[in-house]
């Protein structure tokens, strides 16, 4: 809990810049009318009352599920193993990191109005319901990214340790997570730019509905694969960062607590 919680607060605050960027790029209004580089770190009181226990609950999940499936014999089933305990993992964490998420990503956008105002503005217009809108893109984006990001770390972690004959170092292992995870924001953007527009979406409107297909299809008959691929660069950045610090600081405070 300490070490997936901290790994989390050190990421999202760090990165929160990139992120914001990121927002903008893929809101449907268009980076400039989102504030473009005005209020860089609006919506971040949201991320940091959030982000130590969405990154705790997603690592007590992840690391319980992995003990429970141990079970001692060839690696045949350890990428199994490591998708089936990120994917349980995500669904946990996103039950914390969807309501943060709403409010960060509409502060993000609208940077003349307060986290406060946001939140307020969400459950007096579409209650605790409003928070929770995006839930299902939210998770329909982090199962396929842990699918590839986790089993591609514990990959790169085992390659690295038999090529030096011992178990990787903290630095090491935040290498491998920095490829990992640069490698699953790619690949997994157009649901990141779908899961955007569902969050920012009037209520009301076809994409508040939640459905992804939806979402994705309004996006490429406007915008094409570009729209899709919106905000994949600062994407990139900031989970390859993102997963050099996160992962590293993860094993690194795992160490030092146990």
């Amino acid at each position: 809990l300490k070490a997936g919680g901290v790994a989390g607060v050190c990421v999202d605050l760090i990165l929160f810049p990139l992120d914001t960027v990121k927002t903008r790029l893929q809101s449907p209004q268009g980076f400039r009318k989102a504030g473009g580089f005005r209020g860089i770190y609006a919506g971040v009181p949201s991320t940091a009352v959030g982000s130590f226990p969405n990154a705790a609950a997603f690592f007590i999940t992840y690391e319980n599920v992995k003990s429970v499936l141990h079970d001692g014999s060839s690696s045949y089933f350890s990428p199994a193993k490591h998708m089936v305990a990120a994917s349980l993992g995500e669904v946990v964490a996103c039950l914390i990191r969807v309501p943060s998420e709403v409010v960060k990503q509409r502060a993000q956008v609208s940077p003349s109005s307060s986290t406060l105002q946001i939140l307020s503005h969400t459950l007096y217009h579409e209650g605790v319901q409003g928070l929770y809108r995006g839930y299902k893109s939210t998770v329909l984006r982090e199962i396929p990214f842990s699918l590839v990001q986790f089993p591609l770390w514990e990959s790169l972690k085992d390659l690295w340790s038999w090529k030096q004959g011992h178990v990787v170092d903290s630095w090491q292992s935040a290498v491998c997570g920095a490829f990992a995870g640069g490698f699953a924001a790619a690949v997994t953007t157009p649901l990141d730019v779908a899961k955007t527009r569902i969050m920012l979406a009037k209520a009301g409107s076809s994409n508040a509905s939640g459905n992804v297909l939806t979402a994705l299809g309004g996006i490429w008959r406007t915008q094409g694969l570009s729209g899709l691929f919106a905000g994949v660069v600062p994407r990139m950045a900031a989970i390859s960062l993102g997963g050099f610090i996160f992962l590293g600081t993860y094993e690194k405070t795992r160490q030092l607590l146990l």
